[in-house]
């Protein structure tokens, strides 16, 4: 009985916990089968025939749960899903240990991080991180295909990542310090981002810190923003919002980057807070390919982690 209480012995494979997950060589590969799997459904529509993952939200989501869902069912699969604290009504480790012998992989958007680490450690199974407090690896993914194919390179690009230095600023500098991005992260004092991440992006590429929104723009490609706020920092948002005021991206404040510059933004977002509906509309915006491409990085990483 005592084996009940221990991890699974299943093969330990490898998932998407976090960015660096994926090796360069990897997450370039991946970069080329999302282009693969986008020019062509038909060609993978049945690469996951007999394969079942399971969806796991303890998070509100529109483009996550969708493009995941839809994902799995084009490439031949199926998928169930739950919502709700996954730990709830018993220890994580027994949920884990269920889904292990019902499912072939986990998809989990979370609050801790550590969430996402005992599943996989629990299950043996493949676990991506559709989101956690300190990743987002899904987005980043399809953030940097986004930038491939509106510049046609990576390498050599400057991305300046605008506001609170959270799961989508950690995910970024992780993903672009690797393909020969820089990146420029502009916060206010007291809202920047994780300290031991910083270090190991840096050990990739450039990384630049600054509380000077128009310092970090400067000579930048891509400008990105997210909400000033985010989920379970509700108590937060009207202190916030005083303190992001200046760093609203807003069509002056894009002006300042190149003349070719994008706007970027991972969605939803909050409309005359942390970006004007100007922008989110105007014709350097990219958001709604961003969103887009979700749906086919989240394809290739599916088939990179089951066939």
């Amino acid at each position: 009985m005592a084996a009940q209480h221990q991890p699974s012995s299943h093969p330990r494979s490898q998932g998407l916990r976090t960015d660096l997950d994926f090796s360069t060589d990897q997450l370039t590969a991946l970069l080329e089968l999302t282009e693969q799997v986008k020019q062509s459904r038909q060609r993978f529509a049945s690469s996951l025939k007999g394969r079942y993952v399971a969806l796991l939200f303890e998070k509100p989501s529109l483009r996550t749960r969708m493009t995941f869902e839809l994902a799995i069912k084009q490439l031949g699969g199926d998928c169930v899903t739950q919502i709700g604290l996954i730990a709830e009504r018993e220890p994580l480790a027994d949920v884990a240990r269920n889904l292990a012998r019902w499912t072939d992989l986990i998809v989990a958007r979370t609050f801790a991080q550590e969430t996402v680490d005992e599943l996989a450690r629990w299950s043996g199974l493949p676990v991506i991180n559709a989101l956690s407090d300190l990743y987002h690896p899904c987005q980043a993914l399809a953030d940097v295909f986004t930038l491939k194919e509106h510049f046609g390179r990576l390498r050599g690009l400057k991305l300046a990542y605008v506001g609170d230095g959270n799961n989508v600023a950690h995910s970024l500098m992780l993903c672009c310090a690797r393909l020969g991005m820089t990146v420029s992260v502009a916060t206010p004092k007291g809202y920047g981002p994780n300290a031991e991440i910083v270090a190991k992006a840096r050990e990739f590429g450039p990384i630049e810190l600054t509380n000077d929104p128009a310092a970090a723009v400067k000579g930048a490609h891509a400008i990105y923003t997210d909400v000033w706020a985010s989920m379970g920092q509700e108590s937060e948002a009207e202190e916030r919002k005083r303190v992001f005021g200046p760093y609203q991206v807003n069509e002056a404040f894009l002006a300042q980057a190149r003349p070719d510059a994008i706007f970027m933004h991972c969605l939803p977002a909050k409309r005359g807070q942390e970006v004007t509906d100007a922008v989110v509309e105007s014709a350097q915006s990219v958001v709604f390919d961003q969103a887009e491409n979700r749906l086919h990085v989240q394809k290739a990483a599916l088939l990179t982690l089951l066939q």
